[in-house]
């Protein structure tokens, strides 16, 4: 269980953080999960400076924000993680700016860390769940962001390709479906999981597209009502990787090896696992005990760092 979030801050300032979670909660749609995670990360920045009033935020400047970062980095936080905080930090900026006018210009020339290329292109589980939540809000309306959303989760909650998933048609995912039969690589048929969550984005979705769908028709249109190709979505991925910090390795296929890598992690064996993705080779599941490896023997390096401070 996570400690309480605290903010050692002025009573102003504490009214406006709590301004700022109602926002985040009741404006951009995000769930608890996620906007306790943006209130976790502004308050490492917050309980830097100890008891901070609105007023002192205007003032300050572009050392006082490289000090924040040098401290945190020297903690040894991985890059992805001090980008993720101040993404929070950038975000609670721009609202005050938007919403009380307190402006600091200091913070648009800090630049989020440069992350090291690395192989795996699985993404940590909170940011996948943060991922969903953003995609609703970087398209040009309402209907398209809820239709990118439901294809994101399709990649993450069923490790479909993207092709796969844009050649869906109206009709073939029903209520309480268990299920999806869909033809990958070679026009072979697999079976693959629906969970509701994705059966709930693609109703939601549906409700609102501005087209009149039919059974059969495709199931994800674009703005002329023609079958959506990957290009949008790859284009809708890497506005919301910006937004947060996140490497450019996190593309819509790294929801696909998500939904593998954290198959892994609960035990499924990479049989099934191999079956679930439509590979024709074993080997080319095995790559996914590398990354899991990896995860295993940083959170392994974590752990030992904690019990031997």
């Amino acid at each position: 269980m996570k400690n309480a979030i605290k903010f050692n801050a002025s009573p102003e300032l504490k009214i406006l953080i709590d301004e700022w979670k109602d926002w985040l909660l009741k404006e951009r749609r995000y769930s608890v999960h996620t906007a306790d995670a943006y209130l976790r990360d502004l308050s490492f920045f917050i309980n830097f400076f100890e008891n901070l009033t609105p007023s002192a935020l205007e003032v300050l400047d572009v050392r006082d924000f490289r000090r924040f970062i040098s401290t945190r980095a020297s903690k040894n936080i991985e890059k992805s993680s001090l980008s993720r905080e101040l993404s929070a930090i950038k975000n609670f900026f721009n609202w005050l700016n938007k919403k009380h006018s307190i402006k600091n210009e200091s913070i648009g020339l800090v630049s989020n860390p440069k992350k090291a290329k690395t192989l795996p292109k699985a993404i940590d589980a909170d940011d996948a769940f943060e991922l969903l939540d953003q995609a609703p809000f970087f398209s040009k309306s309402d209907w398209q962001g809820l239709r990118d959303r439901a294809v994101m989760i399709l990649l993450y909650g069923s490790g479909l390709r993207i092709s796969e998933a844009l050649n869906l048609n109206v009709g073939q995912i029903k209520k309480d479906q268990k299920a999806l039969i869909v033809k990958g690589k070679g026009n072979k048929e697999r079976v693959v999981p629906i969970l509701p969550a994705e059966f709930d984005a693609i109703e939601a979705y549906l409700k609102i597209v501005p087209y009149a769908l039919k059974e059969g028709d495709p199931l994800f249109v674009g703005a002329r009502g023609e079958r959506l190709t990957a290009r949008i979505i790859q284009r809708q991925m890497q506005k919301i990787r910006a937004y947060m910090g996140l490497s450019e390795s996190v593309t819509p296929h790294a929801l696909r090896h998500s939904f593998a890598t954290q198959l892994l992690d609960v035990g499924c064996d990479l049989r099934s696992i191999q079956e679930l993705l439509g590979h024709e080779s074993l080997s080319t599941t095995e790559r996914y005990t590398n990354v899991s490896l990896e995860k295993l023997k940083k959170e392994y390096n974590k752990a030992f760092a904690q019990n031997n401070k």
